[in-house]
C-alpha cells in the first residue's frame, strides 16, 4: 500500500516536470518563430554604384525567406514584380540581400513581399520611398568634396595711363616735315582759352602790375610829405 502511494507521487512529479519542459520548449519555439518584424528595407547602393532596395532579415529561427520587389503603379491596386531574391540562412545578427529596380527616381514607391515558411506571407510595411536627395556614386569614384572656387585677386588694378598719346606730325607735300606742337593736357585758365605765353606775358603779370602801382602811390606820398616839410622850414 505504501509502495503504491510512493509510485503514484513519483509519477505525478515526473508528469509535472515533463509538462513544464514541454511548455518551455513551446515558449522557446514561439520566441524564435519568424515574423514580419524581423525584416527591414531601405534604399542603398550596391558594389557597382547602382541604387537598390536592401532588405535585412534578423530571423533567429533561421527560416528561409523569399523576397519579391514590386513597384506601385498609379492605377488603383496596380503593382508589378521587378526582382526576387531568397535568404537561405538568416541569423539574429542579420543577413541582407539587394533587390534591383528597373527605374529609380525621387518619390518612387516600392513594396517588398515576404514569404518565410508558414509564418510570414505579407507585404513589408511601410513601403520604401526613394528620397529626394538620394544618389549613388559610380563604381570606382570617390566622393570628394566640391573644389572651392579660387577667390578673385584683391590686388588693385593699375589705373590706365592718363598721359595723352603723342600726335604724329603731319607730313607736308613740300618735302619738308614741320614738327607739330603737342597739345598740352593741362586745363586752360579761366577767363579765356588764349595762353599768355603767346603774347610774351607771364601768368603773374596782374600781381606785378598791382605791386608796381602800390609802389608808385607810396613814392608819391613820400614826395608830397618831403615838399610840405621843406616848405614849413622855409617859412
Amino acid at each position: 500500500m505504501f509502495r503504491s502511494r510512493h509510485l503514484t507521487r513519483a509519477a505525478r512529479v515526473v508528469g509535472t516536470s515533463a509538462a513544464a519542459a514541454a511548455l518551455s520548449v513551446a515558449a522557446a519555439q514561439t520566441a524564435l518563430a519568424c515574423s514580419i518584424a524581423d525584416f527591414s528595407a531601405a534604399p542603398a547602393c550596391d558594389s557597382s554604384g547602382k541604387p537598390v532596395v536592401r532588405v535585412t532579415d534578423k530571423d533567429p529561427s533561421g527560416t528561409p525567406a523569399t523576397l519579391t520587389l514590386k513597384i506601385e503603379l498609379s492605377m488603383p491596386g496596380g503593382e508589378r514584380d521587378l526582382d526576387t531574391q531568397t535568404i537561405q540562412h538568416p541569423t539574429a545578427q542579420g543577413v541582407s540581400v539587394d533587390l534591383h529596380p528597373l527605374t529609380w527616381h525621387a518619390g518612387q514607391t516600392f513594396v517588398i513581399h515576404v514569404k518565410a515558411g508558414d509564418s510570414v506571407d505579407e507585404d513589408l510595411k511601410p513601403p520604401v520611398v526613394v528620397p529626394d536627395n538620394f544618389t549613388c556614386a559610380p563604381a570606382g569614384s570617390s566622393s570628394a568634396s566640391p573644389t572651392p572656387t579660387a577667390p578673385a585677386s584683391s590686388a588693385p588694378t593699375a589705373p590706365a595711363s592718363s598721359a595723352p598719346s603723342a600726335t604724329p606730325a603731319p607730313v607736308h607735300s613740300g618735302g619738308g616735315t614741320a614738327a607739330s606742337p603737342v597739345a598740352s593736357s593741362a586745363p586752360s585758365p579761366a577767363g579765356g582759352g588764349t595762353h599768355l605765353a603767346s603774347t610774351g606775358a607771364s601768368g603773374n603779370t596782374p600781381l606785378i602790375a598791382g605791386a608796381a602801382a602800390a609802389l608808385v602811390l607810396a613814392g608819391a606820398g613820400i614826395v608830397t610829405a618831403l615838399r610840405r616839410r621843406t616848405a614849413h622850414r622855409a617859412g
